[in-house]
């Protein structure tokens, strides 16, 4: 049988220290040249971020943007073209969702120069920068809400949603809902003026919605975009919370202001790249396509954890805080629905794929640590449409569970040298009696890291795993995920087996050669697949 070996990245890279001295900068022809030597753009693999847990330069415990600059040749060796960075402004929580100051860099991170250095950097290396803007709501703490909070008179109170108490309760009772339900707790009392009146904050009092009906706040956010898009040159945003710009009875307008944002951010850098947080089924999902034309397809993510977990091909959808199962079909069957959906809508959406993100328990923790079956979702979300998410310390099989801070743990570099470990909280999951490390994964051909960086090089590789279309392969065994990917002439025939046990299929027609095997075991004759258990088999 002929089974494609794949390329170790053969090219020695220095895992140094955070606090190593920074690289000169090539010239703009080489720069350019590094930009478009990967695929093309938006597509490619992406690696999320939370800056804080990354990587320490200055010892202080906190990770920071000249750690995570020192860290760029690890973040390219992964093969990855972009890097999402959770939230980086100054805010007074450690996770920094709630922005006291839209133009600057958290204290604890770093200064703007540094976010600059570190932007070029990136760019040298052909990867390219992704920010977290937070612009449903701002912190409690921002000058515009200071001032907004302070009377009813101050210019800024109509930067925020206000309502007086008997208005509030007036409407709710006309909707027939209950006072402690979310209607009322996301109503907040204000004890900085002596009015009657309540502000909004969807999440909570900390963070208090802002008046997208004042289009000087419209203006505002304009501005802010275009700031980090031209001054410092990022190359997109990941918009948090964006189903709820404004509520849900407003849908059409949530949808109107995205496709202002977006032909405002593209006067800055047309080919800016959006990437939307909108966390329900497709159907609400959808029509926010025309403004975001990039969203986490967060049935996806579940689809394939809980299919390799149960050992059966389902498809799942999100269901208020959980998720059901779609009654009758497969993951791949239900990804082809939703594709079909949001193509509907606009021919040119890319889809987020991803297994996991900082909201979510780690990808090693939902699968009970069982580091096969985190091979396999990889290999199911790497051979899919779209593009790839990897939340940092996946591609190490971090472990990590609720509550948030300890699914965002320190990452573990070197499990000899803590040199460059980030210690802002202690560690359940991330310990080195756990997890090896980033030098000792490099150094075992079987480890998670070594698996990641094999994969997105094959798909990197791969114009069909890049590019191609998806269609469905008929099997009568729920326990593989099957599809087809097709580009131009060339077809692959993908099977990925979720149990444990050796399964044998029925061959389709025109294969002539295994194009991957990630099990010597696994085969094919005549008529007749047989895959391993727990294993991947691409057939073309």
């Amino acid at each position: 049988m002929k089974i494609l070996t794949l390329l170790i990245l053969s090219s020695i890279f220095l895992f140094s220290s955070c606090s190593d001295g920074k690289k000169e900068t090539s010239n703009d022809e080489l720069v350019e040249k590094t930009m478009t030597e990967t695929v093309k753009w938006p597509l490619g693999v992406k690696y999320e971020i939370f800056v804080q847990s990354f990587c320490d330069s200055n010892g202080d415990g906190i990770g920071d943007i000249p750690g995570m600059t020192s860290k760029l040749d690890y973040i390219k060796s992964l093969g990855v073209n972009g890097v999402w960075l959770m939230p980086i402004n100054p805010s007074p929580s450690y996770h920094k969702y709630d922005v006291t100051d839209y133009k600057a860099i958290h204290p604890d991170y770093g200064t703007l120069d540094d976010f600059k250095i570190f932007v070029k950097e990136a760019h040298q290396r052909g990867i390219r920068v992704i920010m977290d803007l937070v612009i449903n709501h701002s912190s409690s703490q921002h000058p515009w809400f200071l001032e907004a909070s302070s009377s009813t008179d101050n210019p800024f109170r109509d930067y925020y949603v206000w309502a007086k108490r008997d208005d509030i309760l007036e409407d709710i009772a006309k909707k027939e809902v209950t006072m402690d339900s979310d209607n009322i707790t996301q109503w907040h009392e204000n004890d900085r003026d002596n009015s009657e009146e309540l502000y909004y904050g969807f999440f909570y009092g900390g963070m208090p919605d802002l008046n997208y009906d004042n289009p000087k706040v419209r203006k505002e956010i304009f501005d802010i975009g275009k700031f980090w898009l031209g001054e410092v040159g990022v190359d997109g945003f990941r918009l948090d919370a964006a189903k709820h710009i404004y509520p849900d009875d407003r849908a059409e307008d949530n949808h109107a202001w995205w496709e202002e944002f977006r032909s405002e951010m593209q006067k800055a850098n047309p080919d800016v790249y959006l990437l939307g947080e909108v966390w329900d089924d497709a159907q609400v999902v959808a029509p926010f396509l025309n403004g975001l034309p990039s969203l986490f397809n967060f049935d996806l993510a579940f689809s394939i954890l809980n299919s390799v977990k149960e050992g059966k091909s389902m498809s799942v959808e999100i269901d208020g805080p959980s998720w059901k199962q779609k009654e009758g079909l497969s993951l791949e069957e239900g990804f082809i629905e939703i594709n079909k959906t949001y193509k509907e809508i606009n021919p040119n959406f890319e889809d987020a794929i991803f297994l996991s993100n900082h909201d979510q328990n780690r990808v090693m923790s939902f699968l009970e640590g069982n580091q096969e079956k985190a091979k396999v979702a990889a290999a199911i979300l790497f051979t899919l449409p779209g593009i790839p998410y990897i939340y940092y310390g996946e591609e190490l099989g971090m472990q990590g569970s609720k509550p948030d801070e300890h699914i965002r743990e320190p990452f573990i570099w070197d499990n000899l040298n803590k040199e460059g470990r980030a210690n802002w909280i202690k560690p359940i999951h991330a310990k080195d009696s756990i997890l090896k490390g980033v030098e000792q994964q490099l150094k075992d051909p079987q480890s998670m890291l070594t698996y990641y960086r094999d994969w997105i090089e094959l798909r990197n590789s791969s114009d069909v795993l890049s590019y191609g279309r998806i269609e469905k392969l008929k099997t009568d065994q729920n326990e593989i995920v099957a599809f087809k990917r097709i580009k131009n002439e060339t077809a692959f025939y993908i099977f990925h087996n979720l149990s444990n046990e050796e399964i044998s299929l029925n061959l389709p027609s025109g294969i002539s050669e295994v194009f991957y095997s990630s099990n010597e075991t696994s085969s094919f004759d005549s008529d007749e697949i047989v895959l391993a258990g727990l294993s991947t088999l691409i057939l073309n």
